[in-house]
């Protein structure tokens, strides 16, 4: 991808993201949202669950830990100008691949009729050699895969949403993360101090601050390399036709 936000990927009007909790799309790709914030786009987020099991606090359960942490998610997104964030509400840790998922997330494609989707890459079990990825990112990712096609784009999967007024919707680009096989590199330079920003409004998930943006440096400086960028984050890019 350009760094000079000149590329097609960054003349998109609309960005729709389809992840498990909330802090994943920052985590993931904060500084590209950015980016598309600033030229332009309008960027939604769509958490799938509740958030309630994210907390090694014996006084943050249930209600709520979901409270706090939908709360955290609604001032990171503002930190990065994302227009709207709306959350399905599903258990925590409790994420399957089923019928009821697919229609929401269906439903959700066609309201808002993304350019791109920004979705968890389901084949990733393992990320690198240290870290096991969540069952819920694995289930959001397939399930979201599974709505973006063929479910949203033909008018005889879940034919009440056409009666309700939601045509049918054909997403052209996905981004998956965390991914083993990027194939799409963003610049983040400009954007990464943002992006840290809203990571710290995540309170109920950091400890020490310093130490969180020492390890997102890091990380964006990692997958720069063998880039032009100072840092960046890297996608698993399908380009539909």
């Amino acid at each position: 991808m350009s760094d000079n936000g000149k590329s097609d990927l960054f003349q998109v009007e609309r960005v729709l993201f389809i992840v498990a909790h909330p802090d994943d799309p920052d985590f993931g790709a904060g500084g590209t949202t950015a980016r598309w914030v600033r030229c332009g786009a309008q960027v939604t987020y769509v958490i799938v669950t509740d958030g309630a099991k994210g907390s090694q606090d014996p006084q943050l359960v249930g209600a709520r830990l979901s409270q706090i942490r939908q709360a955290e998610q609604r001032a990171a997104a503002q930190m990065l100008g994302v227009s709207q964030v709306l959350f399905l509400g599903y258990p925590d840790g409790e994420v399957y691949n089923t019928p009821q998922l697919r229609r929401d997330l269906v439903r959700q494609i066609r309201l808002h009729r993304p350019d791109l989707v920004v979705t968890h890459d389901p084949t990733a079990r393992f990320i690198g050699h240290t870290w096991i990825n969540h069952p819920d990112h694995r289930a959001v990712g397939d399930t979201a895969l599974d709505a973006i096609f063929p479910l949203a784009r033909d008018r005889l999967n879940f034919p009440e949403h056409e009666r309700e007024g939601l045509a049918p919707h054909k997403v052209l680009n996905v981004f998956l993360t965390p991914t083993n096989d990027p194939n799409e590199w963003v610049d983040i330079s400009e954007t990464l101090d943002l992006k840290i920003a809203a990571l710290w409004e995540h309170h109920s998930q950091i400890g020490d601050p310093e130490a969180l943006a020492a390890r997102i440096r890091q990380r964006a400086q990692d997958y720069a390399e063998g880039t032009p960028f100072t840092y960046a984050e890297r996608f698993r890019h399908i380009a539909l036709r």
